[in-house]
């Protein structure tokens, strides 16, 4: 069973817009051979330009569903999200079925559904081949000095040990040009 944790920035949640999410998001229980015991985490947010972002996040046991679409219409967006959950849920369906069928129990997580317009995804584009890797030496710095050495490099993203707690750390660059962090425990 999905429970929902709908939150709203800049916009009220009406049990009319509770109701629509809730009803789309929960069509993606028929992908799955048992209940889903999950909590989907709904963030709706309102911009100054009257554009709505939706961002849907389902952490389960062995997958984690996320999404996210920002449309004029809310009522949109949340029917594009679900479209981009169930594209999500049939890719790692196949990449387990494949990968994992002689291993009883992890296959049968998902039911058989096939969903008339899904697109047919050759095994070529599924493979995810390692072509090189490096290996190096985790300097000590702080996340400052982290950013500085990601940029210089020109990389989107930069893993150091942290001078402090000395940890391991990433620093990413997002999408809106600022800049995350990951904290390792």
């Amino acid at each position: 069973m999905l429970n929902f944790n709908i939150r709203g920035e800049n916009l009220e949640v009406t049990p009319a817009i509770r109701e629509h999410i809730e009803g789309k998001i929960e069509k993606i229980d028929r992908y799955f051979s048992e209940e889903i015991q999950a909590t989907a985490n709904v963030n709706l947010k309102v911009y100054h330009d009257k554009h709505t972002k939706v961002e849907v996040t389902i952490p389960m046991k062995n997958l984690t569903l996320r999404a996210e679409e920002r449309n004029a219409d809310m009522y949109a967006a949340v029917d594009l999200i679900v479209d981009k959950l169930e594209r999500q849920i049939r890719k790692y369906k196949t990449k387990v079925n494949r990968k994992f069928r002689e291993r009883e129990g992890v296959a049968t997580y998902f039911a058989t559904v096939d969903a008339p317009d899904a697109p047919v995804v050759s095994p070529d584009e599924e493979e995810y081949n390692i072509v090189r890797t490096k290996q190096f030496d985790l300097k000590p710095m702080d996340h400052e000095e982290a950013v500085l050495q990601m940029n210089m490099l020109g990389h989107s993203f930069f893993i150091f040990t942290d001078a402090e707690s000395n940890g391991t750390n990433i620093v990413y660059k997002r999408k809106d040009g600022k800049y995350g962090l990951i904290e390792t425990n």
